[in-house]
Formats: C-alpha cells, structure tokens, sequence
C-alpha cells in the first residue's frame, strides 16, 4: 500500500481507490503551461486526483 507522508510534521497517510480498493500510485501530470502536478492515480484506470496535502504542501510518497 502506497503511504504518503508530510515533510514537514511527518504526518502519514495510505490511500485506496474507492472503487476498487487499490492502492493508488503517485504521479505527475504535466499542465498545459508547463508546470508539473503530483497526483495520485488508481493502477486500475479508475481515475486520478491531487496528491493529498498536509502542512500547505503535498505530502510524498517514496515509489517502489
């Protein structure tokens, strides 16, 4: 199960798709002017939302 965590007050959380109960995976998706966007996708096609935030930053998910 992927955890992503807070860098700065260490805080911890495991994620899952509602649907299917997968663990989502981290990714980034590439906006069109250039920035990039960590997100956190369902490894089952069953979509994908904004990386979970803590701190007023997001929170980092190392990837195995």
């Amino acid at each position: 199960m992927s955890t992503y965590k807070c860098p700065k007050c260490k805080m911890s959380a495991n994620i899952t798709c509602g649907k299917c109960d997968a663990s989502l995976n981290d990714a980034s998706l590439k906006l069109d002017n250039g920035q990039k966007v960590q997100i956190s996708e369902c490894p089952n096609g069953h979509g994908k939302i904004k990386s979970p935030l803590c701190c007023g930053s997001d929170m980092i998910c190392a990837v195995a």
